[in-house]
């Protein structure tokens, strides 16, 4: 059996999340019906992140294992050839044996998207979430810094959880401006469920004055989820990138 891995690129509006599910359509199911059609054989998929639902990806990657005679371009042409629109295998390469996109990650980077303007944007919809109250730009950014850094992140992740450690080590998080768009940045080792969404529901509130800087920088010691502020909703939030050691599959943000 060969070892791919694969550069995966999805709008997360029409699908229930990564995980595959009864009945409901997850990028998992829908990619595997592809793989399974054009390897002639079923897939066992490894994620690097499994992103919740309506959430995008332009850097997920994957790795499954084949005794199909296709070599790796060929597998991400003809996959994506037969999968839906708002779904494709961008790039497709030959990973080392026991290579698992999960396992070997060793970093995973999010980008948030925001409309703040007192007009939305039809054509960003899908994209981003639409703000109309002016955010303080400068007290995002401060409240950016204050999350790099290993912190204790429990109070942005819901109380019942599957998580047993809620430490995570977060080496980038900035706010940047593009005219009406703001745009959040964020890297860790890992992410805890939901994380993201509710740290950027919680530095809205700062930005508008709702809530202190300090009490937003006391959540990071093992603050209660009820401390936090509100998730955003997943529209805004796309999967950019993931950091292995070697491996280069040659598309998106992938480092």
């Amino acid at each position: 059996m060969k070892q791919y891995a694969g550069f995966v690129e999805y709008d997360g509006s029409e699908f229930a999340g990564w995980a595959a599910q009864p009945g409901l359509r997850t990028v998992e199911g829908t990619l595997s019906e592809g793989l399974h059609t054009v390897l002639r054989h079923p897939v066992k998929l490894s994620v690097a992140g499994r992103t919740d639902a309506g959430v995008h990806a332009s850097g997920q990657v994957i790795s499954f294992e084949t005794d199909a005679e296709l070599e790796p371009p060929a597998v991400a042409y003809k996959a994506t050839a037969v999968l839906p629109k708002d779904l494709a295998l961008r790039r497709c390469v030959r990973a080392e044996e026991g290579f698992d996109a999960r396992r070997d990650a060793r970093s995973r980077s999010y980008e948030y998207r925001i409309v703040n303007d007192p007009v939305r944007s039809p054509l960003r919809r899908r994209r981003a979430t639409y703000v109309a109250r002016e955010l303080d730009f400068s007290i995002l950014q401060r409240a950016a810094e204050l999350v790099c850094g290993t912190h204790d992140f429990r109070a942005f992740t819901p109380t019942r959880t599957h998580h047993v450690r809620f430490e995570r080590i977060v080496t980038e998080s900035a706010w940047l401006k593009r005219g009406d768009l703001l745009v959040y940045k964020v890297t860790a080792d890992s992410f805890l469920y939901g994380m993201v969404r509710t740290l950027v529901g919680t530095m809205l509130e700062v930005a508008v004055g709702g809530r202190e800087i300090a009490s937003f920088e006391r959540l990071f010691s093992g603050g209660e989820r009820r401390e936090a502020g509100r998730a955003v909703a997943s529209k805004g939030l796309t999967l950019v990138g993931v950091g292995y050691g070697n491996l280069d599959i040659g598309g998106g943000e992938l480092g």
